[in-house]
């Protein structure tokens, strides 16, 4: 289904909003001592360009949802030139997502989908089964969330969010985003290496695998597995942040 949506939002055309030229201030011949000099106002182009398209940015992240569901929060089009997120934003807004009303009726799906492929054996069946893999898929998203997008970014000062390119052609566009994956923006506006999420899901595949998960799966192979999953998971995601907007424009648009 993403796969399909990703292919609909290519055909959307990028849209280029101009900023009209700010008024220049009229010349007095009176000196300034005698005439009150007016300081024409900086429009913010970066939270225009969010408000227009209703994505609600405040302090420098969004309201947006995929879909109009899941939390998008931490993703920002038109949005070249924004100061850095302190660690505190960086805490308080994946704490915003990770415990969004919408993440726990997804889980619920992930749990179910694991359930009736019988993953995991030692979870077992039935209702106790369920609740197992429900309680395992809400934790390692929430583990997960805080170790790539908080814990490791405020300690290495890499900033968490994505910002969309919005621009170029279908397979440059994809690519972009998926290379988000292993490079990223530190706090200081250059690209870096994205140790946090790669560092981040090992870590948190190891806390996973080896704490509740069934003991029969936990070894490095498994370890291995679930990290990888998780860094996959990651990068499509983030190829449906890239196109998300236009697919949003073009809906509403209709």
């Amino acid at each position: 289904m993403f796969l399909l949506l990703v292919i609909v939002a290519n055909a959307a055309n990028c849209i280029a909003q101009d900023k009209p030229d700010a008024p220049t201030p009229k010349r007095s011949d009176t000196p300034p001592s005698a005439e009150k000099i007016q300081v024409p106002q900086k429009s913010d182009k970066n939270k225009d360009a969010q408000g227009k398209d209703g994505q609600g940015q405040t302090g420098g992240t969004s309201n947006d949802r995929l879909f109009f569901t899941l939390p998008n929060f931490l993703t920002l089009e038109n949005a070249n030139q924004v100061p850095p997120l302190t660690a505190g934003q960086k805490f308080k807004v994946v704490a915003r997502s990770s415990f969004d009303y919408v993440q726990y009726p997804w889980y619920g799906f992930l749990a179910g989908i694991s359930q009736a492929e019988n993953s995991e054996p030692g979870f077992g069946q039935g209702a106790a089964g369920y609740g197992k893999r429900f309680g395992a898929a809400t934790a390692d998203g929430t583990i997960e969330n805080f170790l790539t997008s908080a814990v490791f970014p405020s300690l290495l000062r890499q900033d968490p969010r994505f910002f969309q390119s919005g621009h170029g052609g279908f397979w440059h566009r994809t690519g972009y985003a998926m290379s988000r994956v292993i490079i990223t923006r530190g706090d200081s506006g250059h690209s870096q290496a994205n140790f946090s999420e790669i560092i981040g899901s090992a870590l948190a595949a190891g806390i996973s695998t080896y704490s509740y998960h069934p003991s029969a799966d936990r070894n490095v192979r498994n370890s291995v597995s679930v990290w990888g999953t998780q860094v996959g998971y990651d990068t499509l995601t983030y190829v449906v942040k890239e196109f998300w907007p236009d697919i949003r424009r073009k809906i509403r648009k209709k």
